[in-house]
């Protein structure tokens, strides 16, 4: 029997930071635009996520998908990582 789990969410993002153990820091660029201005303005977000080999590195550009909550900051786990070294 195979249950369905629902879609989880997902983020492309570079590595910031690797100095913890099996965690990595994140950081997310969107481009919103202003509702009344019309300019496209661009937020960043920072995750923490779990990465179970140490395998990341900064400036890595990696996939986060969401999950259960692994410590007090940790949602997101690594899925794979697309591109070594972007320049941050």
């Amino acid at each position: 029997m195979t249950t369905e789990r629902g879609n989880r969410k997902t983020r492309v993002g570079v590595v910031v930071s690797d100095k913890m153990d099996k965690t990595v820091v994140v950081k997310v660029d969107q481009l919103v635009k202003h509702p009344i201005y019309k300019k496209y303005i661009k937020r960043r977000v920072t995750y923490k996520a779990h990465d179970e080999q140490n395998s990341c590195a900064i400036g890595d550009k990696v996939l986060i998908v969401e999950t259960r909550p692994l410590s007090r900051d940790k949602r997101w786990r690594v899925r794979e990582i697309l591109e070594k070294n972007v320049t941050v």
